[in-house]
């Protein structure tokens, strides 16, 4: 069965900013077709849940509060590529908008709620490792 890197909030995991999940029945379907690897790249970067909201500015990451929290955005991207690479993973659904895993488009970095064309820093380098990435509105590409 083809494994697939998925966001683990969009799985029901509580590990999102504000401590909670955003559970998707599509999302959920795929582990009908493929072996789902949860994963949350925040987490593994080193971040706490819940955590004050972090967004995308001039190519850093800064949380809400004004700290620069870069490094562990960016250390959460290097562990998502070398878990695909390790385990043969070649396609990711991602939760959209997220500082680290949206596809396309983000908030803007003004925590105004704006959004801007971009991806998060986990999308960004997952594609740049040659994994196909989807944002959550795009599973049903995948069933």
């Amino acid at each position: 069965m083809e494994k697939l890197l998925v966001s683990a909030c969009l799985l029901g995991v509580g590990c999102r900013y504000d401590g909670k999940s955003v559970p998707r029945a599509d999302v959920l379907a795929l582990a009908e077709k493929y072996s789902v690897i949860p994963f949350c790249p925040e987490v593994y970067g080193g971040l706490t849940t819940p955590r004050v909201p972090s967004e995308i500015s001039e190519g850093r990451v800064y949380s809400a509060d004004g700290r620069d929290v870069t490094m562990q955005f960016e250390r959460g991207a290097d562990e998502a590529v070398r878990l695909c690479k390790a385990l043969g993973i070649k396609k990711a659904v991602l939760k959209e908008k997220s500082p680290s895993c949206g596809t396309g488009e983000i908030y803007d970095g003004s925590f105004t709620g704006r959004m801007t064309v971009g991806d998060g820093i986990s999308a960004a380098a997952l594609r740049r490792a040659g994994v196909e990435v989807f944002g959550e509105s795009e599973v049903r590409l995948l069933l």
